[in-house]
């Protein structure tokens, strides 16, 4: 989630509440054709590690590998983008110009250079903002990106003003449309494999903020669950709500050179990624041999011409129905309603365990989150929730959140996961609060395999462990307890006086903006 893009956004949308969809701000003069993804390739890497685990597994089953640590995740992007031979499909909501974002983009550019033909999509939220903190508009470089010949760039539900004024004032006007944005996070390598999940792409993702850097998960998946994962590319580059950059962006001149980007790929940050393409083929052996075997469905909301159809919300639920013993859920942004609170009640009637871990305030970056979610412990708590929050100080940040040379100065959550008996897992880029829910698109994948709901499930229960989180619980006063091994205190974790403070004041903010 963006701090100062949710504080921009949420304070343009005080001239408005979003509900009904309206026309795009920027579309082409006639419809563009429709354009599929590629069919898979036959030849290159991508294509030998399917055939190795269809001949293993049979052709009807995927296979699957968690992306556990940051580190990991940055390394099979650029793994998946260096062994790509014909084509690339990339949709973010979030691609910043630091020096993860600059790292990936020029690979994607690279793979061009050598005849892969590349798609990319990105939030046109992404055009405002170089990273979290620095507003600057960006179309001039993701013009130079779309002027290479293989590939394309278009923006989802883009502003029809460019500038930052501009799209300030535009969002006031138009805010019924533009608070709808795109969460999806999907990268699909010749149509044989792909990174699917939680991340964004930018260096508090990757492990190299060193502000703070979330745990955060992904899984690599290989076989018949990329093309799933290209049906939901294709949903959205051909519907109206994504528009080519140059049609957007039309009164923009490109960049003339990548000196910038050149420069942050140079950085002594990037020192544990190779700074040019090279051959993962020994990488690639290796995974083949630790690939879980499954079945999958990748899930998605659909951006029709009219509104965005939000299935997400209903396939989390029939999800969780599902369990007949236990439910664990970490999801970095949780803000509950009565229905969803019955809901779990009514499973731990019928014997189903449920835990869940959140971020607690002190890991927050998004402190009116907690704000709408803190007055929903009790009934979760009395619905029969076993409850955990994630400590800022967690003692897995080393291993799984920084990526050397970094150490952060805190850790948050951004995981989107759950694991169902032990047989079902669910990992995407939906959280369960109202922006997702109603507004956002989304977009996961639920997976049929005990292998990788064994291995999710091991990490989701370290990450509760006391060295990592707090458990929530009432005491005998009837007030909240937060346990860690042996620390216990009654005020609910922070950083410091000023997240207390933030936490009070987004109290009188609308729930339905988080």
């Amino acid at each position: 989630m963006l701090r100062p893009a949710a504080a921009l956004l949420l304070a343009l949308a005080l001239a408005g509440c979003a509900t009904t969809a309206i026309p795009p701000a920027a579309a082409p003069a006639a419809p563009l054709p429709v354009q599929k993804a590629a069919p898979p390739g036959t030849t290159g890497p991508l294509a030998g590690l399917e055939q190795s685990h269809a001949k293993a597994h049979g052709p009807d089953r995927s296979g699957f590998h968690l992306l556990d640590s940051n580190e990991d995740g940055l390394r099979w992007r650029v793994a998946l983008i260096d062994s790509a031979r014909h084509s690339l499909d990339v949709q973010y909501y979030v691609w910043w110009a630091d020096e993860s974002g600059e790292l990936l983009m020029r690979r994607l550019v690279q793979a061009a250079d050598r005849g892969v033909k590349v798609r990319l999509i990105v939030d046109d939220l992404t055009t405002l903002l170089e990273d979290e903190t620095h507003p600057r508009v960006r179309d001039a470089g993701f013009l130079r990106i779309d002027a290479h010949p293989n590939i394309s760039v278009r923006y989802f539900n883009a502003w029809r003003e460019r500038s930052l004024v501009g799209r300030g004032f535009e969002a006031i006007e138009r805010m019924e449309r533009l608070n709808h944005r795109m969460h999806n996070k999907l990268l699909v390598a010749d149509n044989r494999a792909a990174v699917i999940g939680g991340r964004n792409i930018g260096n508090e993702y990757f492990g190299l903020s060193h502000e703070f850097n979330f745990r955060d998960l992904d899984v690599l998946s290989v076989g018949p669950v990329a093309r799933q994962a290209s049906d939901v590319f294709d949903a959205f580059w051909n519907s109206t709500w994504v528009v080519p950059a140059a049609i957007a962006a039309a009164s923009i001149e490109p960049e003339r050179d990548d000196a910038e980007s050149r420069v942050r790929v140079a950085s002594p940050l990037l020192e544990r990624f190779p700074r040019g393409p090279r051959d993962w083929q020994a990488e690639l052996d290796e995974v083949a041999k630790r690939l879980h075997p499954g079945t999958s469905r990748v899930h998605t909301d659909k951006p029709d011409a009219d509104a965005l159809h939000h299935h997400m919300p209903g396939a989390i639920r029939a999800l969780m129905e599902s369990a007949r013993r236990e439910i664990l859920v970490t999801n970095a942004y949780i803000i509950p309603d009565q229905r969803s609170v019955d809901a779990i009640a009514k499973l731990t009637a019928r014997g189903v365990r449920t835990r869940v871990l959140t971020n607690s305030l002190a890991s927050h970056d998004v402190p009116a989150v907690n704000s709408h979610y803190k007055q929903w412990r009790k009934p979760l708590l009395a619905a029969g929730v076993e409850l955990h929050e994630m400590r800022h100080d967690a003692a897995v940040q080393p291993a799984l959140a920084d990526t050397p040379p970094v150490k952060a100065v805190f850790m948050g959550l951004h995981v989107k996961a759950m694991v169902i008996d032990r047989e079902r897992v669910f990992i995407g880029s939906m959280n369960l609060d109202p922006r997702s829910a109603e507004l956002n698109s989304e977009m996961g994948v639920v997976v049929e395999s005990p292998g990788l709901a064994a291995e999710l499930a091991a990490a989701m229960e370290r990450d509760m462990t006391a060295e990592n989180a707090w458990r929530v619980t009432l005491g005998a006063d009837g007030g909240m307890r937060w346990t860690a091994g042996a620390k216990q205190v009654t005020w609910q974790p922070a950083r410091g006086f000023w997240q207390r403070v933030e936490d009070i004041v987004f109290m009188a903010f609308p729930r339905d903006l988080y």
